[in-house]
């Protein structure tokens, strides 16, 4: 029974998360006025129920995504890199998402396959020693020069230095003007972080989304 039970949650997932995503697909910033079931059937579908009410992040970064003028960064790769990665597709951009764990990685790419996103573009980048900290790895990645925004949420906590090693790994490649949405802004490791880099960059940084789900807009200055 427990197998037939799970094989059948699946499906009922895979169900409501198909039916959702064909209702955002034609304009993903339609989840800012997007029915609460509707936004809890992504959520469970993609298997994060969590997420479903917190989408203050994912709107800044649909916003981020309108009204780029260039390629879009993404550190970690899941839902938002098919909701940003339409909005890239639609506006004639390209989102390059860095993933560390290849199995999830293969499951994004049979999503963005699944549903011809075409614009979005996972590299799997292993963790790897940077010296002072771990970051991802960029074995010979074919990267655009220069990025407009930047969607961090990502690597995990746990990783040596936390996500401190996007501007010392990619500074060069962030364009004057470029926005870092920094994620998980409650935590004091993300704070520090969001503190060194408005100071090395320069950067001017601002607090955003809710008290219970805040978040880092980070606006890269001249280098």
């Amino acid at each position: 029974m427990g197998k037939v039970s799970g094989a059948a949650r699946a499906m009922h997932r895979q169900f409501k998360f198909s039916r959702a995503m064909s209702a955002l697909l034609p304009d993903p910033a339609r989840i800012a006025t997007a029915k609460p079931e509707l936004l809890a059937d992504l959520a469970y579908g993609w298997g994060n129920e969590g997420w479903s009410g917190e989408p203050e992040y994912l709107l800044a970064c649909l916003d981020a995504a309108e009204t780029a003028s260039g390629p879009l960064l993404e550190c970690g790769s899941g839902l938002t890199t098919l909701l940003v990665g339409q909005v890239a597709k639609r506006r004639g951009l390209t989102l390059h998402s860095f993933e560390h764990m290849p199995h999830w990685a293969q499951m994004v790419r049979n999503c963005l396959h699944k549903y011809s996103i075409d614009a979005a573009h996972i590299h799997d980048t292993p963790i790897q020693s940077y010296g002072a900290f771990d970051w991802y790895g960029l074995p010979a990645l074919e990267l655009p020069d220069r990025f407009a925004v930047v969607i961090c949420d990502g690597p995990p906590s746990n990783t040596r230095g936390g996500r401190s090693g996007l501007v010392p790994v990619m500074r060069a490649r962030l364009e004057p003007g470029c926005v870092i949405l920094l994620d998980d802004a409650g935590r004091a490791s993300e704070q520090a972080i969001a503190k060194e880099w408005s100071h090395e960059l320069p950067a001017t940084c601002r607090s955003m989304g809710t008290s219970q789900h805040p978040f880092f807009a980070i606006t890269v200055g001249n280098h």
